[in-house]
């Protein structure tokens, strides 16, 4: 069984180098296109598997080549797909935008990723994992049924991502709702800046001490050059960000899950520690393009000038 099983999106990205960010009304000129293996839950299990951890992925593609790819790409990093559906639903993909400074836009599509639903077989091979992950980008029906089985006490550790603002999110992803369920059996909520201000109506250190009023004991929240800020119970800890010649963003968020899952949540270290490895691992996959495209091994991160005390 995997160590660690992740729940939601698995598709390709369409990359675009693109002379600029279009404003609205605007437009750019695209250089290139390429095609890789991406989605939060499927980049979430890479990370771990190159951190040397057993992972698998529950999600859904469609029966189409995209779907195959994604698939391929699963299995020849190690993941297991046993619990990847195939629909007859286009497969869900997205296209990632990307100027010269590295920074993106990121617009969604397809089908197969919102018809995900979970049956007990599915929950079952998440309650024998050591962790789940998940975020806010899988359907709420699939959120819904991990609230109502980490209200169990043989459920493992529940991690959460909140990942896009909930206008991103309406008719497709988690609802609030959903989302406020979750806190108070939610082991790790991670989040950026735009989603948890669009949720709480906060950010920075006020949106701590909301996620802690309500419940939630432990939390991590990206601020991407300023750091991050950690919850740990009643202590709220800083965390400088790794200053690296970014080459592209696209997948950090997911990288810096994946380092704090595997050292918060499975190896137990201290929230400056933990914080300090995931910002590391984050860090070295903006080195590279793509979502996966510089993800680190653990004696990479471990050997790097921002190896965590």
């Amino acid at each position: 069984m995997p160590t660690v099983v992740t729940v939601g999106s698995a598709l390709l990205d369409r990359l675009y180098p693109v002379t600029n960010l279009p404003e609205p009304d605007g437009g750019a000129f695209a250089r290139d296109e390429q095609v890789a293996a991406g989605g939060v839950a499927a980049n979430v299990a890479a990370g771990l598997t190159r951190l040397g951890r057993e992972t698998g992925v529950v999600s859904r593609v469609g029966c189409d080549r995209a779907g195959d790819r994604v698939l391929a790409d699963l299995r020849d990093r190690g993941i297991d797909a046993s619990h990847v559906q195939c629909g007859d639903e286009r497969s869900s993909y997205t296209m990632v935008l990307r100027d010269d400074d590295g920074e993106r836009m990121i617009i969604a599509g397809g089908e197969s990723v919102p018809a995900l639903r979970l049956d007990e077989s599915d929950i079952e091979y998440c309650r024998e994992a050591d962790a789940v992950f998940t975020s806010a980008y899988a359907p709420d029906e699939a959120v819904s049924a991990l609230a109502e089985a980490a209200h169990e006490d043989d459920f493992p550790p529940l991690v959460f991502d909140l990942a896009g603002p909930l206008a991103e999110l309406e008719g497709r992803g988690t609802r609030p709702e959903t989302i406020d369920d979750l806190l108070p059996v939610v082991d790790c909520f991670v989040s950026s800046e735009v989603p948890i201000e669009s949720y709480l109506g906060c950010t920075g250190r006020e949106a701590v001490a909301e996620l802690r009023d309500r419940g939630v004991t432990r939390a991590a929240l990206t601020r991407g050059e300023d750091g991050a800020l950690l919850l740990a119970d009643d202590e709220t800890v800083d965390v400088p960000a790794v200053a690296v010649d970014a080459v592209d963003t696209t997948g950090a968020g997911d990288a810096f899950s994946a380092g704090l899952l595997d050292a918060w949540v499975l190896d137990g270290r201290s929230a400056d520690a933990a914080g300090r490895f995931a910002a590391a691992v984050a860090a070295a996959n903006c080195e590279a393009a793509g979502a996966r495209g510089g993800l680190p091994t653990r004696d990479a991160v471990e050997s790097s000038p921002a190896k965590p005390d």
